[in-house]
């Protein structure tokens, strides 16, 4: 079933509904194809977890066996959520009959008691485990071997990767990479959305995984490529959406996929042809609707730290935010505390520091930001 707006924030449907990224998708498939892991790194929200949906739709497309699997760790907190998430991704699914699937399972499986049950449409068996804490390496390794005794190619993304060098655990990086280079018959995908920490984790020669991947960074989707695609959906449906109204909200957003899509849903979801004015209706919308998750997450920060977010918000892209006159223009504190402040923001993830500059992560709350008065 064809979505009714072609503008998804969510997901992954077809390549009709997706935009551009050719030559990001032809680089990843030939990486795989050539029995290459690949680390992918982007901004979140820009894009990174559809173009892997997007890889996998074509890599399924040109040979229906592979087997392509995907999970998102940001929310685990040690190896054993990293197992248990691995586990229910994996088993189950290198086997087309149920019975089959169970057997192996049971072959490989044996320092923790899965439970099975299936899926009521294709019969699939799905799998949890519970680990105890003195098993979960043990479990681990049976994974992998269950992984690499499969006759099937297949692929796993791990989204969020650099969450892996979080867990309290001492050697998780170590402890997968010896894993890993022994699947001939698996590859994976590495998509992180922390620049440094990525950057770190391959390319530096004290870390497990150096030079073990192709790197791959990706930015903005082509502005014309996206006007093309944007435009093309508003006529299917009778809609005019000008290229000048277009350039408006790609500049908004320099760019950034998940916001430009998140305007364009709503714009198409008025039903009516789209002009400059729009643009400001659907932004107050969206910004009102999160004004009281906004405010209530600033309540957990200093004043200190809300007036450096709003200073950042008002000038939109900061340079050097230890200037004295950004300090002074701002009313901000001295450079030390200014400096304490945005290493938390930083890491928090409500301040970006792009090529450019600083940023509010979040535009939407920017936009916020930019309308109140503390």
């Amino acid at each position: 079933m064809k979505p009714n707006n072609p503008f998804l924030i969510a997901g992954y449907h077809s390549p009709e509904f997706f935009c551009d990224r050719k030559a990001e998708s032809s680089t990843i498939l030939e990486a795989l194809y050539n029995g290459r892991n690949i680390t992918l790194i982007a901004p979140r929200r820009m894009g990174k977890t559809g173009l892997i949906h997007h890889v996998f739709y074509q890599l399924k497309e040109q040979k229906s066996d592979v087997v392509t699997l995907y999970m998102d760790i940001y929310s685990t907190q040690s190896l054993g959520d990293f197992v248990r998430l691995f586990a229910n991704t994996v088993l189950g699914q290198l086997d087309s009959v149920p019975q089959k699937a169970l057997n192996r399972i049971g072959q490989f499986i044996r320092s923790c008691r899965p439970v099975f049950t299936f899926d009521e449409i294709t019969g699939t068996p799905k799998v949890t485990v519970d680990v105890s804490p003195t098993e979960e390496e043990s479990t681990l390794k049976e994974i992998f071997d269950y992984l690499g005794s499969s006759e099937k190619r297949c692929y796993i993304a791990i989204d969020e990767f650099q969450q892996i060098a979080e867990y309290p655990e001492k050697g998780v990086e170590a402890l997968l990479r010896s894993y890993i280079q022994f699947l001939p018959n698996v590859n994976f995908i590495f998509a992180g959305s922390k620049q440094h920490v990525m950057q770190e984790m391959f390319t530096s020669s004290k870390r497990p995984f150096y030079q073990s991947t192709q790197l791959l960074t990706i930015g903005t989707v082509n502005r014309d490529e996206y006007a093309d695609f944007a435009m093309a959906h508003f006529a299917k449906n009778n809609l005019q959406l000008p290229r000048e109204v277009f350039d408006a909200i790609y500049d908004k957003f320099d760019g950034h996929t998940w916001y430009i899509q998140n305007l364009l849903n709503r714009l198409y979801g008025y039903n009516r042809d789209v002009e400059m004015a729009s643009i400001t209706y659907a932004m107050e919308q969206i910004v009102a609707e999160q004004s009281y998750s906004y405010a209530d997450l600033l309540k957990a920060y200093p004043a200190g730290h809300v007036r450096l977010l709003k200073a950042i918000a008002q000038e939109g892209c900061v340079k050097e935010v230890l200037a004295g006159n950004f300090i002074s223009k701002h009313k901000l504190r001295a450079a030390s505390s200014v400096s304490s402040a945005l290493k938390k923001l930083v890491a928090n993830e409500l301040v970006y520091q792009t090529t450019d500059g600083y940023i509010i992560y979040d535009r939407f709350m920017g936009e916020w930001l930019r309308n109140q008065v503390f």
